[in-house]
């Protein structure tokens, strides 16, 4: 606990992945008060012609639990 699922296009490096990994991690113990060995972050590349269905669809216009909603739209 917690665990972090970023989504993106593909393209980024082995190492870009790694640092906002970490980078990621550092900010949510620190904001949730937890230890940064409790943080897990996963990175999932989604080719950019499934966004719409695979993330949009399914994962981001429905979900109310948002807090920090898309500056985008996908229509």
């Amino acid at each position: 606990m917690p665990h972090v699922e970023i989504k993106c296009y593909p393209g980024r490096t082995e190492e870009v992945k790694a640092k906002c990994a970490e980078a990621v991690s550092k900010v949510v113990a620190a904001e949730l008060g937890c230890n940064e060995s409790s943080v897990t972050v996963a990175i999932k590349e989604i080719p950019q012609e499934k966004w719409k269905s695979d993330v949009w669809d399914v994962q981001i216009a429905p979900d109310e639990n948002l807090y920090k909603k898309p500056g985008y739209t996908c229509e």
